[in-house]
């Protein structure tokens, strides 16, 4: 049995591993189906204190996941797939494998958001995909006229990254202005690479009959105007999902998923605490999630020991 599970392996993740190994009790991390989160997906991480010249997503939940170990946490490659918090200890099922912890840090983060069509889901991996970091540099998109959706900081990023590829990058928003911070919005719009197409819906992917993107078919939200705009590849950068399934009937949750926290990083459920991106709908930063996953190891600790009181 163990003292405490955290579920994830991002900076909220491993930041409540750090704290919770230095208290000794041995956590354990479930890595999830992407260890390291989202973040390992970005390139160069400019706002995360301590790192003046930037730091490389990958990198950084690298040597966040080797200080943890480093005092104790232990890492494994599993999937949670259920939770029973009616008994204690909690019991989890685990890739099929029940498994017991009298603390459970919730540190699962969120998915990217998808546009909901049909083709878009055909069309994955054949020129549609969520990150342009891991996937811009293949050759299919070299020096092709590519896509990128979305108007936030997410997409302004995509953007540029994949300007060292495609011979032009548009970036398609639902409205007329960016909802970027200003800085990343200044540079996107200063880059001559990138063309923004405002006002505008993706409403159709090209074409699912060759098996390939060769296109997008947009609507103009203020004149409903249709119109196709050619590509070799469809980038979809409009936001996040909580991976909260699991804990649904089980954990309080807004409409959109994300858990509430009660009382500091509690949930409605003795023993089970949350921290990141599954949580915080609003700031959604590295450093948030990590000072959440403090927060979440040093409550569970706190009622670890209350529980060894009574």
């Amino acid at each position: 049995m163990e003292n405490v599970v955290v579920i994830g392996s991002g900076c909220a993740g491993w930041t409540a591993a750090l704290y919770t190994a230095r208290a000794n009790l041995k956590p354990l991390v479930l890595t999830g189906r992407q260890p390291g989160g989202l973040l390992t997906t970005t390139t160069i991480v400019e706002n995360f204190p301590g790192f003046p010249e930037g730091v490389d997503g990958f990198e950084l939940m690298t040597r966040m996941q080797k200080q943890a170990e480093r005092f104790g946490a232990r890492t494994t490659f599993g999937t949670l797939e259920a939770v029973d918090f009616s008994r204690r200890p909690f019991r989890l099922t685990v890739d099929g494998e029940p498994m017991e912890t009298e603390a459970l840090i919730i540190a699962t983060g969120a998915s990217h958001r998808h546009l909901g069509l049909e083709s878009e889901h055909k069309l994955e991996n054949k020129g549609v995909t969520y990150c342009a970091t891991c996937d811009g540099a293949l050759p299919m998109f070299r020096n092709q006229p590519l896509v990128v959706v979305g108007g936030g900081d997410s997409a302004c990023e995509e953007a540029a990254y994949l300007t060292r590829f495609g011979s032009v990058v548009y970036l398609i928003h639902r409205r007329d202005t960016l909802r970027a911070s200003k800085i990343m919005a200044d540079r996107t719009l200063a880059n001559p690479k990138i063309k923004p197409v405002w006002d505008s819906v993706v409403t159709d992917v090209l074409d699912v009959k060759l098996d390939k993107v060769t296109g997008v078919k947009l609507k103009n939200t203020k004149s409903g105007a249709e119109s196709v705009l050619d590509c070799a590849g469809l980038f979809v950068a409009i936001g996040h999902v909580p991976n909260t399934q699991p804990f649904k009937g089980s954990i309080d949750m807004d409409e959109n998923g994300y858990i509430v926290p009660k009382r500091g990083a509690a949930t409605n459920v003795p023993g089970v605490f949350v921290a990141g991106d599954c949580a915080d709908h609003v700031y959604r930063q590295a450093v948030t999630a990590a000072g959440m996953g403090c927060a979440a190891a040093i409550e569970a600790e706190r009622f670890l020991a209350s529980a060894l009181r009574t």
